[in-house]
C-alpha cells in the first residue's frame, strides 16, 4: 500500500475526478443565512489581531490531538498566536510563551498550510511534507482574521483557559462530511467545500468552531465532545453553555490558474473537504472577561 500511496495520491490531484476538486464561483452555493437573533442574543464581535504568520511558525505536531509526537500531525501546520507551540507544549509552557497577538492573547490558532503543488517545497524530502505525500511550495495567507461572536439567541460565558477545541474533520475524505468552507473574495456570498477557482481575487478558507460548552472539560477524548454545534437557530442543547464564537479567517493570493491543495493526512489525498483547523485559548482572564461583555452589550471591539 505505502508504493500505491504516490500514485494514488497523483490520480487524485491530476486525473481521475480531479476536476470535482475545484468550483467555479458562479457554481458555488450562496451561504445560508445567519440564525435571527432573539431578545436575550449577543449580537457583539470581537477581533483579536494575531498577525499573519510572518515569522513563518511551521511544523508537522499537532497539540491539540497528538500531544508529544514529534510530526504526529502528518502534514504541516500553520500558527499564529503562542510562538512556541509545538508537540510537547504544555499548558504551563503557553501561559508563559511570547505571542503574536495583541492584548496577551497567548492562544494558539493552527490550520494545515496551503501549497502550489505545480512548484518543488522547502520540505519535499522532510516529514510533514513530501514525505507524508505533502508536495509544492507553501503560500503563506496574505491575511489572517481572528474573530469572535455572540450566540443569537442567548448572552455567552467565559471560556475556561486551556480549552481546546476542533473544528472539521481531518479524515473527512474517507469519513464523508466535514465542515470545509471555501469561497472567493469580494464573492464570500457563494461557499463551497471544493477549492474555488477565484482567478485575480483571493482564496479564502474559513473555519467556525462549535461553541456549546459542557461547563466543566476543557478537552476530551474525541476532543470534540466537550464543546458541540448549537442548532440551526443557535439554540445550544441541555447540558451546554454558549460560549463567544470563534472563527479563523484566512486569505491567499493563488496565481490565476495555478494548482493548488491543502496538506493532510497521506490517505486522504488532500482532498479540500479535509480542510481544518484548531485552537488552545490561552487569553488572561481579564482579556476572555472583556471579550463575554463586549459580545453581550452587542459592541464591536477590537
Amino acid at each position: 500500500m505505502r508504493r500505491l500511496l504516490p500514485l494514488l495520491l497523483v490520480l487524485s490531484l491530476t486525473g481521475c475526478g480531479a476536476g470535482n476538486r475545484y468550483a467555479d464561483p458562479d457554481d458555488m452555493p450562496t451561504r445560508p443565512p445567519p440564525a435571527s437573533p432573539g431578545q436575550d442574543a449577543s449580537t457583539g464581535d470581537f477581533t483579536v489581531p494575531c498577525g499573519r504568520n510572518e515569522e513563518r511558525h511551521l511544523n508537522a505536531d499537532n497539540i491539540v490531538s497528538a500531544p508529544g509526537q514529534p510530526f504526529g500531525a502528518h502534514h504541516t501546520h500553520e500558527y499564529v498566536g503562542n510562538r512556541d507551540t509545538d508537540a510537547f507544549s504544555t499548558d504551563a509552557t503557553l501561559a508563559t510563551a511570547a505571542t503574536t497577538c495583541a492584548h496577551d492573547d497567548r492562544s494558539t490558532y493552527y490550520w494545515p498550510v496551503l501549497r502550489l503543488t505545480d512548484r518543488t517545497g522547502a520540505d519535499a524530502h522532510a516529514q510533514g511534507g513530501g514525505v507524508h505525500g505533502n508536495t509544492g511550495e507553501v503560500l503563506p495567507p496574505a491575511d489572517v482574521a481572528i474573530t469572535y461572536t455572540g450566540n443569537p439567541q442567548s448572552h455567552v460565558v467565559p471560556p475556561p483557559r486551556f480549552l481546546r477545541m476542533i473544528t472539521g474533520d481531518p479524515a473527512a475524505f474517507t469519513n464523508g462530511g466535514g465542515r470545509a468552507r471555501w469561497s472567493c473574495e469580494g464573492r464570500e456570498d457563494r461557499v463551497t467545500d471544493r477549492y474555488p477557482r477565484c482567478d485575480d481575487a483571493r482564496t479564502v478558507r474559513e473555519f467556525e468552531f462549535p461553541s456549546c460548552w459542557d461547563g466543566r472539560n476543557t478537552d476530551s477524548t474525541s476532543h470534540r465532545a466537550h464543546v458541540v454545534f448549537p442548532a440551526d437557530n443557535g439554540v445550544c442543547r441541555p447540558g451546554t453553555f454558549p460560549i463567544p464564537k470563534l472563527k479563523i479567517r484566512t486569505s491567499y493570493a493563488v496565481p490565476p490558474g495555478e494548482e493548488y491543495a491543502i496538506d493532510s493526512f497521506p490517505e486522504q489525498f488532500r482532498d479540500p473537504g479535509t480542510d481544518h483547523a484548531m485552537v488552545v485559548e490561552v487569553m488572561p482572564d481579564a482579556l476572555t472577561a472583556t471579550l463575554v461583555d463586549c459580545l453581550n452589550a452587542g459592541r464591536s471591539c477590537r
